[in-house]
């Protein structure tokens, strides 16, 4: 168990920083000693909890030797002691090192992988079950960039997910998803399998993503709107080119300003994520290794229509509602994911 002296001092640094927060600290202060306060707030009430029980356990033995008190302190005894393990479990849950990205907003992106038009289909269902699920959630959800397919489906979809803890919530949507159904256009009734690829990013900030304009190449191109008399033949479109890395950001809202803009904040994002992988490169290659190449065999969920079921791979969860989860009831499975995040951490501390 962590020793006490480390909960002390813990304890000790959240009263110093409260202190500093009442007394008025610096403008430019503020926001960093809110974040860090606001981070060991849930661990100071885990570690009052359990010394608050070690207490109770030791003052519960004191009273083994008073013969009035003898029968309550053996009834209480193992009770409190069968109670301390379970508080040490969630004190470590709560020491684990938080990854810095977690409150923020994330840029969700979805494109279809193997499958052709289904593929296309399943990738606009991916989006409306997100789009769904933050609603729910009460976080704002922001299109930046959306190309449709002829029959309804998405090319591609980059949506700005804003809200509290977005990015710790959705970090594990990364990943190739998996659809088996029968498609609209089948006649035999046969069921197909396509794919689609989600990349859930980290929004970066400026300051965590400098881009100097010699390492940037940006073209505006043509860009064709709905169709019809509606055409936007304006060159509006705006590509973004980072020379060092080789990445491509294309964006083509009505107005090439906005359009500058969104590519630059997805840009941002992309390098900010690379940045992250090659730091932290043994949390599993987020987006490179989970995504592959959009192919049915590199999975981490399948969605299967006629079984009216969802199967997550990485911990073998099959939940029979996928009318639910496609309309974006998402929780239960991103909590067992969670969990088996925190269980795999643990892990790696004790051994």
């Amino acid at each position: 168990m962590v020793p006490l002296d480390k909960l002390a001092q813990i304890t000790q640094r959240f009263e110093f920083l409260e202190a500093q927060l009442n007394a008025g600290a610096a403008p430019a202060d503020i926001a960093r000693i809110s974040r860090e306060y606001t981070d060991l707030r849930p661990v100071v009430s885990e570690i009052a909890a359990y010394r608050q029980s070690l207490d109770d356990l030791a003052e519960a033995e004191l009273m083994l030797a008073d013969p009035d008190m003898r029968a309550l302190a053996e009834e209480e005894i193992p009770r409190l002691k069968a109670r301390i393990p379970e508080m040490e479990q969630a004190l470590r849950l709560a020491l684990l090192p938080k990854d810095a990205a977690d409150a923020r907003p994330a840029i969700v992106e979805i494109r279809p992988g193997t499958g052709g038009d289904e593929a296309a289909l399943f990738a606009a269902d991916l989006a409306r079950m997100y789009q769904r699920h933050a609603e729910k959630m009460g976080w704002r959800w922001e299109v930046l960039e959306e190309q449709a397919s002829d029959l309804g489906g998405l090319k591609e979809l980059v949506a700005l997910v804003s809200g509290e803890g977005v990015f710790a919530r959705l970090k594990y949507e990364s990943g190739v998803h998996r659809v088996q159904r029968v498609p609209e256009t089948e006649t035999q009734g046969r069921v197909h399998t396509s794919a689609a690829t989600v990349a859930v990013l980290p929004e970066a900030e400026e300051v965590d993503i400098d881009i100097p304009a010699s390492d940037i190449r940006i073209d505006t191109m043509r860009a064709s709107g709905a169709g019809g008399q509606h055409v936007n033949t304006t060159d509006s479109a705006v590509r973004i080119t980072h020379l060092p890395t080789g990445i491509i950001v294309v964006s083509a809202e009505k107005s090439q300003h906005r359009n500058k803009e969104i590519a630059m904040q997805v840009l941002r994002a992309r390098l900010y994520e690379a940045e992250r992988e090659r730091l932290h490169s043994a949390r599993a290659a987020d987006r490179k290794s989970q995504i592959g190449s959009g192919d049915r065999s590199e999975r981490i969920r399948t969605y299967n229509y006629p079984q009216g079921r969802m199967t997550d791979h990485r911990i073998n969860l099959t939940l029979y509602a996928l009318g639910q989860i496609m309309g974006g009831e998402l929780t239960e499975i991103i909590d067992a994911l969670t969990a088996q995040d925190q269980a795999e951490r643990l892990a790696e501390m004790n051994g």
